[in-house]
């Protein structure tokens, strides 16, 4: 059994995908460009709000100049920061799940590419009480897939490497736990595909959090 499970938020804790379509669109009506389908949203969560951004304008035909990306900027973290769980909502079983692991000792955590003032916050009021350390991207930290981050939480939670399990919905997620050393499990819930995770490196697969359990306690 592991002793310590770091979670990815969006995509593997939270179905986050119409809070963030719907902000996009937002900043994206802001700036004078065409808002993007919900679903189109799904390749380009994962690797930060500036590499999120820069893609929405791209997919919706404009160019990722200074002056359009401080327009959808401002508009869309203004308002993801003023109703940050809104549209947010927990996949099933994860709620059960994380209060298991809380009961049975398991250091739980949070690592995210999303800004950390709004990964904080979403952690705190979704899951209250569960997490020992929740940490989004953060100035002078690099972003995952970089190591740094999660070698920093994994010593501040004091377990070795070995006992960590890192859990994710994206390519990024699996490239982040094996170039930190510790085994990646992907979850076919999120927003990317399941060929991704493989080719990532996904070492365990979970359908659901039932099939999730099961590989944490094993």
């Amino acid at each position: 059994m592991y002793k310590a499970c770091i979670f990815d938020m969006d995509g593997t804790l939270l179905n986050t995908l119409d809070s963030i379509a719907y902000f996009g669109n937002m900043g994206l009506a802001e700036a004078g460009l065409t808002p993007l389908p919900v679903e189109r949203y799904k390749g380009l969560i994962g690797n930060g709000v500036k590499a999120l951004l820069s893609g929405m304008v791209k997919a919706a035909g404009g160019e990722a100049d200074s002056s359009s990306m401080s327009v959808i900027s401002k508009a869309y973290n203004t308002a993801y920061e003023n109703d940050p769980l809104f549209l947010i909502t927990a996949y099933d079983g994860i709620e059960a799940l994380l209060q298991k692991l809380k009961r049975d000792g398991v250091k739980l955590a949070v690592l995210s590419n999303k800004p950390d003032n709004v990964t904080t916050v979403i952690a705190a009021q979704s899951f209250p009480g569960v997490f020992d350390i929740v940490c989004g991207q953060r100035d002078g930290v690099p972003r995952k897939p970089d190591p740094t981050a999660l070698n920093s939480m994994i010593s501040q939670l004091g377990v070795n490497k070995e006992d960590v399990l890192y859990i994710g919905d994206s390519g990024v997620d699996m490239q982040t736990a094996a170039a930190t050393g510790v085994k990646p499990c992907g979850v076919l819930w999120g927003f990317r595909s399941e060929e991704e995770l493989r080719e990532n490196g996904a070492v365990f697969l979970a359908k659901n959090s039932d099939e999730l359990e099961k590989i944490i306690y094993a």
